[in-house]
C-alpha cells in the first residue's frame, strides 16, 4: 500500500482532464504538494500545487524534470495523446509518434524516476492505459495501450524489488477534451481519481474503472472475436 496523506506527488499532464482530476483528489485525501506538467504550464492558484514544463518525447525534458523534482513518493504517468484511423491508413511515421508519446514517454518517466522511489521508500508508480489496450479497432491509439498495458506488468516485476507499487489503469470513455467529440456515457474523471487513490491505499495493483473494462477483462480468457469494439 502507498499513504497519500502528506505523499508528494508528480502528475504527468496534470493540468487539464483526468490530469487535474487526479490533482483534486490527491490534495482533497491529504497530499502535500502535486507537481503537474503540461507542455506550455500554467501558473496554479494553489500553493500546493506546482507546474513545470514536460515533453514526454523530449530526453532532455525529462531530466530536467527530474532535476527540478526530487522528492516525489508517487509518480502518475497520465499523459497522452491520439490520432484518428486504422493501422493500414495515414503515415507511419505518425503512429511512431504516438508510441514516442504513449509508450516511450511513460517508460522514460519510469526509467528516470524509479530511483527517487526507492530512495524514498518506495512509493508507487501508477500508469494510465485503457479499455483499449483489450480491444480491437481503435487503430494506433489501441495498439499504444496494448504496449503500455505489457510495459506496466513487466515494470511491476522490476520494481518490486525496491518495494514500488505499479498500478495500471484502465478507463473506458471518460469525461475530458480528448473525449468531447463522443455522443456516449462517459465516466467522471475525479471518480476515476478517486478509485486509483482507493488502489494505492489497499496496495492493488490494477483500476478497472467501469463496467466497459471490468467486460473486456474477462473477455480476454474466450475467443479473440469477443475483444473487438461494438
Amino acid at each position: 500500500m502507498t499513504e497519500i496523506n502528506g505523499a508528494r506527488v508528480l502528475v504527468t499532464g496534470g493540468q487539464r482532464g483526468l490530469g487535474k482530476a487526479f490533482t483534486r483528489e490527491l490534495l482533497d485525501a491529504g497530499a502535500s504538494k502535486v507537481y503537474v506538467t503540461a507542455r506550455r504550464p500554467v501558473p496554479e492558484e494553489d500553493p500546493r500545487t506546482i507546474a513545470l514544463s514536460l515533453e514526454v518525447t523530449d530526453a532532455g525534458s525529462v531530466a530536467a524534470l527530474l532535476e527540478a523534482v526530487a522528492d516525489v513518493d508517487i509518480v502518475i504517468n497520465n499523459a497522452g495523446s491520439a490520432i484518428p484511423g486504422g493501422l493500414l491508413e495515414g503515415d507511419v511515421a505518425d503512429i511512431a509518434g504516438l508510441f514516442d508519446i504513449n509508450v516511450f514517454g511513460p517508460l522514460r518517466i519510469a526509467r528516470a524516476f524509479a530511483p527517487v522511489l526507492a530512495e524514498n521508500g518506495g512509493g508507487a508508480l501508477v500508469n494510465v492505459h485503457s479499455v483499449l489496450s483489450w480491444v480491437a479497432g481503435a487503430g494506433a491509439y489501441g495498439a499504444t495501450k496494448a504496449a503500455l498495458w505489457s510495459a506496466t506488468n513487466s515494470l511491476r516485476l522490476e520494481l518490486s524489488g525496491q518495494g514500488t507499487q505499479v498500478v495500471g489503469v484502465h478507463l473506458g470513455y471518460t469525461d475530458t477534451d480528448m473525449t468531447k467529440g463522443i455522443d456516449a456515457p462517459k465516466n467522471d474523471p475525479r471518480d476515476v481519481a478517486k478509485l486509483v487513490i482507493d488502489a494505492l491505499l489497499k496496495g492493488e495493483s490494477e483500476v478497472l474503472a467501469d463496467e466497459a473494462s471490468r467486460h473486456y477483462k474477462s473477455a480476454l480468457s474466450g475467443p479473440v472475436e469477443g475483444l473487438s469494439l461494438v
